[in-house]
């Protein structure tokens, strides 16, 4: 298969989606046709096995289990809490709340997996109390836009598992691959805030809260930080497998729940609904992607690009600083999900050629989906600030406030590049390496 019929394939999938297309109808008809065209019913009926046997991946099941663990946490009312606790300790600090903003994704993204999750969640409970205080909207709207990315960033992620999924590599090694990145963008976001908002809030600051009140209030910080240390220590204790340790951090979040008093047929029922809904789209956009891939490997399309590649005489840093261009190009038009399993397929084998690590090529492909969830016309999580705003408002308002940190990601995306060890210290020191 030649380069041009492979980039006429990839333009005809961004074209259907472009026409509002599913994205699963996109990736599924440019697959199918292009299968039929080149092996006729032959390959086509061999797609059925692909199905069969992603279906019956035991991964697969991870990801709505992740999808009800952050759902249980969203309506069991553990999330206000924990962004009351945060406020005392951080709500100080040269940016007051703000602070607390990203603190709170942070923090929820270390158990719901979910970018749009974290940013709805996070910003329904904030809003208002920064409304209270005369926080500026546009930092206010920006912090929760960009700390919401985090969710598919820091583990557990549902996108490191799709990834994982679609490239072979173990999750369990992309997890902890992606706590060091979150963590530094966290501190990277948090220092933002201070340097350029240094007094937010401090004409709206409610009253200072006693140490022992301070003290108290972490309480309500245990839930997520247990659930937390359940998925992610039974997974390197070699107790569980992502799988199991998902089903682990629903158990301890449905006794979280139950603690508050909150458990009830009511938010099972919401919590199951909307768990199977984001699930069941993930899923066949994932089994779509697979489908296409069947096509690209049988007919030699992957093979062939990365030949074209290796032929180029690239070396892997410029690879990569194309690939940062690419994506945040590709980011403007299309959601984070889509981007990663339209590319991933083809991506990996031409940048595993050159010599990059799969496990860190995850973690940079991820970022790269992070800045496309804020990055207009199609930043998700733009549309996700602004629809949880009362009263509504510009939306100009949230696209300003969100650019800063759009910056802050590709800076970090080229400081990922020139130290790889950022994203793979935490697996060679698990692997003992």
């Amino acid at each position: 298969m030649s380069i041009t019929v492979i980039g006429g394939g990839f333009l005809v999938m961004l074209l259907l989606m472009f026409l509002s297309m599913p994205v699963a109808v996109a990736i599924l008809s440019v697959g199918g046709v292009g299968g039929y065209l080149a092996y006729g019913m032959p390959l086509v009926e061999t797609m059925g096995g692909v199905v069969w046997g992603t279906l019956n991946n035991p991964v697969m099941t991870a990801i709505p289990l992740f999808m009800l663990l952050g759902e249980l946490l969203l309506r069991g009312g553990i999330a206000d809490k924990m962004f009351d606790a945060l406020a005392v300790w951080l709500g100080r600090l040269p940016g007051g709340l703000l602070h607390t903003n990203i603190g709170t994704c942070a923090l929820f993204s270390a158990t719901s997996g979910s970018s749009v999750a974290t940013a709805a969640t996070v910003g329904t409970i904030a809003l208002p109390a920064l409304d209270a205080r005369d926080y500026p909207v546009r930092p206010a709207l920006g912090t929760l836009a960009a700390g919401g990315t985090l969710g598919i960033l820091i583990p557990p992620s549902v996108n490191l598992l799709v990834y994982g999924s679609l490239a072979n590599v173990s999750v369990g090694q992309l997890f902890i691959a992606g706590l060091l990145p979150g963590l530094i963008l966290t501190g990277l976001f948090m220092a933002y805030v201070a340097v350029a908002y240094p007094d937010a809030g401090r004409s709206g600051a409610a009253a200072e809260v006693s140490p022992a009140e301070k003290r108290r209030l972490l309480r309500h910080l245990v839930p997520p930080a247990v659930i937390f240390g359940i998925v992610m220590g039974s997974i390197y204790g070699g107790l569980a497998t992502p799988t199991e340790s998902a089903a682990l951090g629903v158990m301890a979040a449905f006794w979280f729940v139950w603690r508050n008093g909150r458990l009830n047929w009511a938010l099972l029922e919401s919590c199951f609904v909307q768990s199977a809904k984001t699930s069941g789209m993930v899923i066949l956009v994932i089994v779509c992607a697979l489908l296409l891939n069947v096509t690209l490997s049988m007919t030699g399309g992957t093979q062939a690009v990365t030949r074209w590649v290796t032929g180029l005489g690239l070396s892997p840093t410029t690879l990569l600083l194309l690939f940062v261009l690419f994506y945040v190009i590709l980011g403007m038009f299309m959601d984070a999900m889509s981007m990663l399993v339209l590319t991933v397929p083809i991506a990996v084998p031409m940048v595993t050629a050159l010599g990059v690590d799969p496990i860190w090529f995850g973690v940079f492909v991820v970022v790269m989906c992070e800045i496309g969830l804020i990055t207009p016309p199609v930043g998700m999580n733009l549309f996700v600030v602004q629809g949880v705003r009362k009263g509504g408002g510009d939306f100009n308002d949230v696209i300003r406030g969100a650019l800063p940190f759009v910056g802050i990601m590709i800076v970090f995306a080229g400081l990922l590049i020139l130290v790889p060890g950022i994203a793979l210290f935490l697996p060679d020191m698990a692997a003992g390496r």
